[in-house]
């Protein structure tokens, strides 16, 4: 069974094809990357998961009375940009998260933005990307001001926002659509849509290294051929697992919840 989430697209005409986008979400662990996207493909909140677990998740949705069919990477980093390919050459948005309660994952975020940055130098394209604020409901705990998440977006010409995963679906499923719509005013500015395959054969000659700042140095990206092409990377076949629902539903009878395989709910 396939991750297929959100409501099926209306009708089958030409009129009807969705725009397709893939959406890679990048940060430092524990800033929230997998809650946001349970929270977004489902309504529902997880308090523990395998930080170590990445896959894509597709999702049919409707933005703005247009069908889309997005694609979410839950990128799997630890503390610093790792093996940046995988998602530099695939994503068509960025979103990039980090903890209001942690001004480490803030740092890192900065990292992301510079990664971004340079990559958009480097290949001449302009890759939207999204700052997020993750886990206002620590709002008690912040390490990070609105203000110094707002000045961050500023300095990089992206957008911000602050959610909490926890406890608010529209927010968090508003920040998704926005990187669709972002998207969509990118294609409007440069109708020639990028490359979405990477090549089973041999890629184009050169690779270009990314300057080795903010701990950068291990990543590269290629310019890419599209002979013998092959979508880079699957949709995740993840399997389906019932759970029950969480505590603040105990005291009634608990419905049961499909989650994503890897994920648990208390």
């Amino acid at each position: 069974m396939s991750s297929v989430f959100g409501k099926p697209r209306a009708g089958s005409g030409p009129h009807s094809v969705p725009l397709e986008v893939n959406l890679a979400i990048l940060g430092r662990r524990g800033a929230g990357k997998s809650a946001l996207t349970v929270k977004f493909l489902t309504k529902r909140f997880i308090s523990e998961y395998d930080p170590n677990l990445e896959d894509t998740y597709s999702s049919e949705e409707t933005v703005d009375h247009q069908p889309v069919h997005l694609r979410v990477m839950d990128t799997a980093d630890l503390d610093t940009p790792r093996n940046c390919e995988r998602y530099l050459n695939w994503a068509h948005a960025f979103l990039v998260v980090y903890s209001v309660d942690s001004r480490q994952s803030f740092e890192s975020s900065s990292s992301y933005l510079e990664l971004l940055a340079l990559h958009a130098k480097e290949t001449q394209r302009s890759y939207p990307a999204l700052l997020l604020g993750n886990k206002l409901d620590m709002a008690q705990y912040r390490q990070v001001t609105r203000a110094e998440g707002a000045a961050l977006a500023g300095r990089f010409g992206c957008l911000f926002f602050e959610v909490s995963a926890c406890l608010d679906f529209e927010h968090v499923q508003h920040v998704f659509h926005e990187a669709v719509r972002e998207v969509r005013r990118e294609l409007e500015k440069s109708p020639a849509a990028r490359p979405l395959f990477i090549s089973e054969e041999k890629a184009l000659s050169h690779q270009t290294p990314l300057t080795a700042r903010h701990g950068l140095a291990s990543c590269t990206f290629n310019t890419l051929s599209t002979i013998s092409l092959k979508e880079m990377p699957t949709v995740a076949q993840a399997k389906l697992v019932t759970v029950k629902s969480s505590r603040a539903q105990s005291k009634r009878k608990a419905p049961t919840l499909t989650l994503l395989k890897g994920f648990k709910i208390f």
